[in-house]
């Protein structure tokens, strides 16, 4: 989950990983760190909290030099602390490592080098890493890349790391497993490194992704080198960036998480784009096409999220045994590896995640792959991890999500299962050609719908400032629709830290119910569908315990009105479309609440973007 950046050229150093840093900052933001290199010397700047903190920091200092890392953290060994922040310094100060990752037997090599007369400065397994490299170097007098190499393979874990030495100033040795890095090729042999493009693409669009296992050697003088932790030569894959710079600036908005909530008519619609025509009839998704008789005749599919897209895959098992009467069953991919699951060849392994890097759902697909199933992925970021290790999938194409709640990026994974289900229904022969059409027609009008729904922003600030308060929240849905309320309550308690709970609405009254008085908010669902009448009469027994209703309604609702404390109003859409719109006014609910408790929305406590651990 934290952010490196790093840099190796003619240009000075500083800038460039600074700014990368606050491109990264949603990765992490417990600490940050740079060292730099000139002259034969390690300048290490490091502090505790935001990067802003370490800005201000080296203002007065000589901050000059054309070789540097840097780190912006989320902790997992060792409180936030200036201590604990990367970059780690070995012992002798010779050498320089940033990390992202956890390494799982840093306690057994941390006692190895204790023993050896090392006194350690930090909590971190990080510094036990650049220990390790010093000591390998030390006592073999090997270079520094056959150095890092060694250590790597005594490390357990998962590990991005940037390392640069005082005896090799011309390098920079980049490696990563489990956990993601991206090398840029500038010209005049300049190479940056980061966690993902985004610190990359002002400076150049010539990027390689490194594959688990690999380690790349950037020579000022002599290029780029790739090998294997075997040490076997390797050529790089070199690719064209296809970001933009504007697309990672706030845009005028107040913060991303705003930005990245009004984009979503843009981001629905880029994600159908040519891949639907309900005029003509059709749905195409290249990156399955090959596989869509594998999914039809599959025992079952297996969908595997984390967080916001777990959601998303609850409402896509709604969507695929409704629409095409595929049996799917919906798994926490941090639980899925650790029950020994069964899985056998045949079955569908679905994983989704914006980043496309998350932990445990790669764990999860390493498990499905080595069992045999067909694996599949739904991601957001062009030559992430998922996309390269599944078998086939498709891209969102939602665009980059830097505020660390998720909202566009949900109702882009719901476009892309919606489109999944009606191909397949459609092949299938279980959805007939009138149902077919209709479905794709409606699909095509989501992105004004939702347009409208934003339109509605004063309205939902207004119901924001009444609730602002509570201390507790219950979100309520049924059908496709509890996955939204599990959503709601999420992004709630994610910037607001307001306690909240999502629950199916007829299972309120076996526990939830008890909760309810006259100061409990309660969010419904309450479109109209088959499930209608069933959730008025469940607004009814929230009403009769003094409860406070705040429902999303279709327009014209008059009965639920009635019966309502405040009301937000959606237009009508196919009964399967209704998650695409009803989650947007409870991101824009969350949004505004936050903001009132004067919350910092984009970078919320103890959070990060991007789990790259366990």
């Amino acid at each position: 989950m934290c952010g490196i950046v790093a840099y190796i050229g003619k240009k000075e150093a500083y800038p460039i990983v600074l700014k990368g840093l606050k491109r990264l900052e949603y990765r992490g933001y417990d600490s940050s760190g740079i060292a730099l290199l000139k002259d034969g010397e390690i300048k290490l700047f490091k502090k505790e909290g935001k990067v802003a903190n370490l800005e201000e920091h080296v203002v007065s200092k000589d901050n000059s030099g054309t070789r540097g890392i840097g780190h912006t953290r989320w902790a997992t060994h060792g409180p936030p602390n200036d201590k604990n922040a990367h970059p780690h310094l070995s012992e002798d100060g010779d050498i320089a490592l940033v990390h992202n990752g956890i390494i799982e037997n840093y306690d057994v090599l941390r006692q190895e080098l204790e023993s050896k007369g090392y006194q350690f400065n930090s909590d971190t397994d990080t510094e036990v890493l650049c220990y390790l490299i010093a000591d390998i170097k030390k006592n073999t007098g090997h270079k520094l890349g056959k150095s890092v190499r060694l250590a790597l393979q005594q490390v357990v874990g998962a590990y991005a790391i940037v390392v640069m030495c005082k005896d090799e100033p011309n390098k920079l040795i980049a490696a990563r497993k489990s956990s993601p890095l991206v090398l840029g090729i500038g010209k005049d042999n300049d190479f940056y490194v980061a966690s993902d493009a985004t610190p990359i693409v002002e400076y150049t669009k010539q990027v390689v992704y490194l594959n688990d296992g690999e380690i790349a050697i950037l020579n000022q003088e002599k290029g780029l080198k790739l090998y294997n932790i075997d040490e076997v030569k390797k050529d790089p894959y070199v690719e064209e960036l296809e970001l933009h710079l504007e697309a990672l600036e706030k845009g005028g908005y107040d913060h991303f998480m705003l930005k990245e909530i009004h984009e979503q008519p843009h981001s629905i619609e880029d994600c159908f784009r040519g891949r639907l025509n309900a005029k003509e009839g059709w749905v195409s998704l290249g990156g399955i096409k090959y596989y869509e008789n594998d999914i039809i005749n599959a025992n079952r599919i297996v969908m595997v999220a984390c967080g916001t897209s777990w959601h998303a895959c609850l409402v896509g098992e709604y969507l695929f045994e409704d629409l095409a009467r595929i049996n799917v069953e919906v798994e926490y991919a941090s639980e899925f590896r650790y029950r020994n699951p069964i899985i056998n060849e045949g079955d569908i392994v679905l994983a989704i995640s914006q980043s496309g890097e998350t932990a445990d759902t790669m764990a999860a697909l390493e498990l499905a792959k080595s069992k045999g199933a067909t694996i599949l992925g739904i991601c957001n970021v062009v030559g992430s991890s998922i996309s390269r290790v599944t078998d086939a999938g498709s891209y969102t194409h939602a665009g980059p999500e830097i505020g660390v709640a998720s909202t566009k990026a949900f109702t882009a994974q719901v476009t892309v299962l919606t489109l999944m289900a009606a191909s397949l229904a459609r092949k299938k022969g279980k959805l007939n050609e009138s149902k077919f059409r209709n479905l794709l027609s409606s699909l095509e009008a989501i992105p004004q719908k939702v347009q409208l729904v934003l339109d509605k922003t004063d309205k939902i600030k207004k119901i924001a400032e009444k609730y602002k308060d509570a201390s507790n929240a219950l979100y309520l849905g049924r059908g496709s629709s509890f996955p939204v309320a599990l959503e709601g309550a999420l992004k709630l308690k994610e910037i607001s830290y307001i306690h909240a709970e999502g629950y199916p609405a007829a299972e309120m009254k076996h526990g939830p119910i008890a909760l309810i008085d006259e100061e409990m908010p309660v969010f419904v669902i309450a479109t109209k569908g088959p499930s209608y009448e069933k959730v008025v009469s469940n607004i009814q027994e929230v009403k009769a315990r003094k409860g406070k209703i705040i429902a999303i309604v279709t327009e014209g609702d008059e009965q639920v009105k009635e019966f309502a404390d405040d009301f937000i109003e959606i237009p009508e859409t196919n009964e399967y479309l209704v998650p695409l719109i009803a989650t947007v006014p409870f991101q824009i609910l969350s949004y505004y609440i936050a903001v009132m408790r004067d919350c910092n929305v984009d970078q919320p406590r103890n959070l990060a973007k991007s789990v790259t651990v366990e």
